[in-house]
């Protein structure tokens, strides 16, 4: 099913994040997605398998994982968010990240860290 509101993907995908649901999480994605941590101009994942293996390595093992939304902005296939996350490191911090959304499915994703 199409959808017509790309912030209903990035909910989906921030709810799955919540619940650490690996499958949920992935099936949020298009198949080539590109995350990019800025200011690098090259992705640091790119493809759904390798998002996966991550997330189910990386940040899916840890306890206190969670990230809120502090502020959302949608423009056109694009949402804006501004996220405080919990449990990477031993304070939260803040993050902005730009979704690039496509037939319902988030197909790049850049990063960028709050200073």
């Amino acid at each position: 099913m199409p959808e017509t509101q790309p912030e209903l993907a990035v909910q989906r995908q921030l709810d799955a994040y919540n619940a650490k649901d690996l499958a949920a999480f992935i099936a949020c994605y298009h198949p080539d997605i590109a995350i990019y941590r800025m200011p690098a101009s090259t992705p640091s994942l790119v493809s759904r398998d390798a998002l996966a293996a991550f997330y189910q390595t990386e940040r899916f093992m840890i306890a206190g994982l969670r990230a809120e939304v502090l502020n959302r902005m949608v423009v056109g296939n694009k949402v804006i968010d501004h996220e405080r996350v919990y449990g990477i490191t031993e304070q939260p911090y803040e993050v902005v990240v730009v979704y690039q959304v496509q037939d319902g499915l988030i197909l790049n994703a850049w990063f960028y860290p709050v200073a």
